[in-house]
Formats: structure tokens, sequence, C-alpha cells
């Protein structure tokens, strides 16, 4: 999978594509990320990527023009699965829509930033806008990465144990069930005697009435 990001501060994006598992997945062949730098396609000595809002008002806001640009360079190289522009006002990002997006080849993520992002460029130039929650951030680049490692860990080859992800939170639609490991006794809190009893249909069961009624007491409304 390539993943492309498109940003005004691709230093941002640096440090979360060079540990754990994402680098792994990069090194291993698995995954490509290319962040550009949308300055680069910005016209004049200063590069501008923004501008004042038509009618007037507060903040600043991105210029399709750069934008324009930029995909059309990009887009002469590679045939983009989806172009997902980062809005706190984008459908939800969930795990089935990592899902989703991990069986796809080619992904542009472009990062807004100010107030926004002409509208222009979401009714003409991105197929699909992605919110990570009902919050705004200083820009789409935090985003941008939580999305991206969310989809790539879930391709194949790039955790050690590919089951892994299947028992994610989520993934059946419950959150994960509580998890414990040695010593099986630590100043008097003892771990489940279930999980020590090697029964493997006892503990299934145990692990999946735990993850329901986690879910029932912190996300009662996944069960709905």
């Amino acid at each position: 999978m390539k993943i492309t990001i498109i940003t005004i501060h691709p230093g941002l994006l640096e440090s979360p594509f060079g540990h754990s598992i994402m680098k792994r997945a990069i090194d291993k062949g698995k995954a490509e990320i290319e962040l550009v730098n949308l300055r680069d396609y910005a016209q004049g000595k200063h590069r501008h990527v923004d501008d004042s809002p038509y009618g007037g008002g507060a903040g600043m806001v991105m210029m399709i023009e750069p934008v324009w640009n930029c995909l059309n360079a990009l887009k002469k190289a590679v045939d983009f699965d989806e172009v997902i522009y980062l809005s706190p006002d984008g459908e939800r990002f969930d795990q089935p829509m990592a899902n989703r997006l991990s069986t796809l080849k080619r992904i542009c993520l472009l990062c807004g930033h100010y107030k926004g992002i002409d509208e222009r460029i979401r009714e003409h130039l991105v197929t699909r806008e992605v919110s990570i929650g009902d919050y705004v951030l200083s820009g789409g680049e935090l985003a941008a990465a939580v999305l991206a490692d969310a989809v790539v860990r879930l391709l194949p080859g790039v955790l050690n144990d590919e089951t892994s992800a299947l028992s994610d939170s989520f993934q059946d639609g419950l959150l994960a069930p509580p998890v414990y490991t040695r010593p099986s006794s630590f100043q008097g809190w003892r771990v489940p005697e279930v999980l020590l009893s090697g029964n493997e249909k006892n503990i299934v069961e145990w692990r999946h009435a735990s993850a329901l009624e986690r879910t029932r007491q912190r996300r009662p409304g996944l069960l709905e």
C-alpha cells in the first residue's frame, strides 16, 4: 500500500512513521509513506498556500490552486483509489472504515490548516472526507498519522501475529476483553482463574462475556 500525504508541515509526520509498527511495515515493504510539501506547488516568491476568505471573517483559507497543481502532478504517476480530506465534519473514522481502506493500494491524504480549505477542493478534488473525532486540531497531520497507523497495521505481514488485529477492540463490534500477564498474583491482585485453567473453551467464553460486559459498561451505544 502507498499512502501519499499532502501537508504544509511534513516535519510533523517524520516521527510517527519512524518508529514501532509503522517503521516495521515500511522496512518490510508492506507500506510506502510519501510526504508531499504543498508549498512546492504554490506560486510566487513566498509560496503562499493561504489567503483571506471572500466575504470577510477571521482566519485564513487554504487556496485551491496549490492543491490543484499538487494533485495533478501526483496523478500523472499514481492513480489514487481515494483522495481523503481530514476534516472535523467528515465521516467518522472507525474500525470498519480502517478495514475497508486497508484493502486499497493507493491513498492520498490531504491535511487542512487555518480555517479550512476552499470549498471547491471539497466539491471537486477529494473523494472522501474523514474525521477522527468531534474536536478541532491545529491541522490535519495528526489525524493523517492516526488514519495511516490504523490502516497499515492491518496489512498482511505487518504484525508478527496476524491474528492479533482480529481480536482488537471494535473488530467484532465490541471492546476488547481484559488481558493479563505474569505474575499471576501481584500485591494480592490475582489473574482470573479461568485464564490459568488451560481450558480453551472456557477461556473463549470468558473473553466473549467479558467483552460484552465491558462494552455494556463503557460503550453501550455499540450494542445498539
